[in-house]
């Protein structure tokens, strides 16, 4: 099929308990519900499990991306027993109850097979788009504060946007991009410091109408990589929209909450 070269990958997340620390990876297989092993694990907070979005996130907790979760069986990304190393450097069953309760008094975990995410599955970002925000900014800006899945290095200034409505083929995947990503206030907190800094979001609003990258879902599951080509395949593509997963639409209907 007919393509047009527009980058490669140059980074690559997975985030096993949603909003806590993410796991750098080399490669990753990707099937209908994101990256193997992405955001399967969540913690809802003390009397919301009825709720659109009972989900603790950074934004009530800024630490919770000091938190560090890792896979004790990395070859079973989705069915793996998980650990999670603690601020204090404690090492922690993720369903261990001394972790949730200090996170928060009545805090629950619940691990979700399709994984939790907030708009789709798949999340991707351009290095440009980073160094143009941070250019506003007048500062240089980590991109995991932004928590892609992929990162992207590519020409132009905020290129993905115009990639919205394409089938891109990365590796062995096939994804559609669906939309820009609408972003919230998670984008405030350093990944490092976790200090707030509500300029970031002011300047996606006002420069960007809220929105920095892009969401997208599997047209076809496969492998993707550290240095994978990414390509736009002809417009002809653009017909297999009602190709991707069936809960892809139901989960468009949530967005700019955080992850």
């Amino acid at each position: 099929m007919p393509s047009v070269d527009v980058g490669r990958v140059v980074g690559l997340w997975r985030y096993p308990v949603k909003s806590m620390a993410g796991e750098h990876l080399a490669a990753c297989d990707v099937s209908w519900h994101g990256l193997a092993g992405d955001r399967r694990w969540a913690f809802i907070r003390d009397g919301l499990a009825r709720s659109d979005f009972p989900w603790l996130t950074m934004r009530e907790r800024p630490d919770m991306g000091q938190y560090r979760p890792s896979l004790r069986d990395p070859s079973r990304p989705d069915a793996s027993p998980m650990t999670v190393r603690t601020p204090a450097g404690a090492e922690l069953d993720v369903a261990d109850a001394s972790l949730a309760a200090e996170l928060g008094a009545g805090v629950r975990v619940m691990k979700q097979r399709r994984g939790v995410f907030d708009t789709m599955a798949l999340s991707l970002i351009t290095t440009q788009s980073v160094a143009g925000l941070g250019a506003l900014l007048d500062g240089e800006l980590d991109v995991r504060r932004f928590r892609p899945n992929v990162l992207i290095e590519a020409a132009g200034d905020f290129p993905e946007d115009a990639w919205v409505g394409c089938v891109l083929r990365i590796g062995e995947l096939r994804m559609r991009v669906d939309k820009r990503d609408q972003r919230c206030v998670m984008v405030n907190i350093d990944p490092v410091t976790t200090e707030r800094d509500p300029a970031v979001l002011r300047a996606i609003a006002r420069e960007r109408e809220s929105c920095l990258g892009v969401y997208g879902s599997t047209v076809e599951p496969g492998r993707l990589a550290i240095g994978d080509r990414v390509c736009i395949e002809d417009d002809g593509a653009r017909a297999g929209r009602g190709a991707a997963s069936p809960d892809s639409e139901v989960s468009a209907r949530r967005s700019g909450r955080g992850s």
